[in-house]
């Protein structure tokens, strides 16, 4: 006869329920947070830890004497925030001038690169021959080396450039031996360089969207006789909502901080044109030898870039919470 095995000898399992052992219960509590511990210690090392760094130089007497042995260099308080935000005085009125370029200079990368993304993935979401080769194409700017790509573009620039063959020779639009990297034409240069490298990216993010509308929506609106322009508007365009706005978000950051294109087209003498803000940092950390000056510009457009993006959000959610009245 079988011996009956009393209640209290049996051993729960753990099934992650109330009933599981305290020791076991815990560890599948905290099981999640030491899978996630490398990369917070990874993002702190490489990416926290350098910008508290930065904001502890921004406070420092930092320069060409000083910077061998930053950790015993001279207090200086607000002293380079003074320089930097004091418009009266040469430095402050030159990083504020590279502010305005750099703010004009994202808005139209990133609505040009907008408009392009958009306009090549609807074109794109149709099926057709020769399609995917048209995808590849378009993505080639995205894949091509930074460098390489804002090299060729430089060359391009150039006075015996393709640039003024074709504008200059074939279409008369402008005159032949046009110098594209001096004076305002180096900010058309840049921006057009930079558009070249970003709208590849718009494109990506907008045909994935487009993928996920369902194509019953489309023949719904077919069969009501709309255009192809009123689709656009009544349901592609509301259907990549969260998408052009997590784009215009990010591109908008990689845009204003942009160091590669200005850099590599202009070096450390740039036209006032194109003298961007990431440029104006490295011109007075390590042109100038003024570290603590330019870890203070660093500090000033963080802020600045935290302070949009803050506001960006707030105004997002905002329309987001009005839709259902709307």
């Amino acid at each position: 006869m079988a011996t009956k095995l009393k209640t209290s000898q049996i051993r729960p399992r753990d099934t992650g329920q109330p009933g599981a052992p305290p020791k076991l219960e815990r560890r599948r509590q905290t099981s999640p947070y030491l899978a996630l511990l490398p990369a917070v210690i990874a993002i702190t090392l490489v990416q926290i830890g350098p910008m508290l760094i930065g904001v502890v130089m921004s406070f420092l007497q930092l320069n060409q004497f000083t910077i061998g042995n930053w950790i015993h260099a001279p207090f200086a308080g607000f002293q380079n925030f003074g320089l930097t935000l004091n418009i009266s005085q040469p430095i402050g009125r030159e990083l504020l001038v590279s502010l305005g370029i750099t703010s004009a200079y994202t808005i139209l990368v990133v609505g040009l690169s907008w408009v392009l993304g958009m306009a090549g993935a609807v074109f794109l979401s149709d099926k057709f021959r020769g399609g995917g080769l048209l995808r590849g194409l378009f993505l080639l700017p995205y894949a091509v080396p930074a460098y390489v790509g804002v090299l060729v573009w430089t060359f391009m620039f150039q006075p015996n450039g393709s640039i003024n063959t074709l504008l200059g020779q074939d279409l008369h639009l402008v005159a032949p031996g046009t110098f594209w990297l001096a004076g305002f034409r180096a900010f058309v240069a840049i921006v057009v360089t930079a558009t070249w490298r970003t709208w590849p990216f718009a494109f990506l993010m907008f045909l994935a969207g487009l993928q996920a509308i369902p194509e019953e929506l489309y023949e719904a609106a077919r069969v009501d006789g709309t255009t192809r322009w009123q689709e656009f508007w009544a349901i592609t365009l509301p259907s990549v909502r969260s998408v052009s706005q997590l784009l215009i978000l990010i591109t908008g950051f990689w845009t204003f901080t942009d160091f590669t294109t200005p850099f590599i087209m202009f070096s450390t003498t740039p036209p006032t044109a194109a003298r961007l803000m990431s440029l104006q940092i490295y011109i007075d950390s390590f042109v100038d030898l003024n570290f603590g000056l330019g870890a203070a510009m660093s500090v000033i457009m963080i802020a600045f870039l935290v302070v949009i993006a803050f506001f960006y959000i707030r105004l997002l959610r905002v329309r987001v919470g009005e839709l259902p009245n709307g």
